[in-house]
């Protein structure tokens, strides 16, 4: 096993949990956005205002994205399972 591949490999699995966390971390910060805004405009401040929405959105994307997410996971899983026996010499 060279250190290229290994880099590969961590490179690899970087994007996969980025690709994996980004449609979670982006709802967030969009509704987080919006019910800033929201409170900016009404003077409602609020710190617990913002947690439900929040926590709303985040599980409407997992029941959307959740399958989309498991699949890139269990890709990438067997992809690293099989090409172990390339990576053992």
């Amino acid at each position: 096993m060279t250190p290229e591949s290994i880099m590969e490999i961590g490179q690899h699995a970087l994007y996969v949990a980025m690709l994996i966390a980004a449609p979670m971390l982006l709802t967030a910060l969009l509704v987080g956005l919006l019910i800033g805004v929201i409170q900016a405009a009404t003077q409602i401040n609020e710190m617990t205002l913002s947690f439900i929405p929040k926590l709303v959105a985040m599980a409407l994307v997992a029941l959307i994205a959740g399958p989309w997410m498991l699949r890139l996971l269990v890709h990438y899983t067997a992809q690293l399972i099989e090409g172990l026996p390339g990576m053992i010499r």
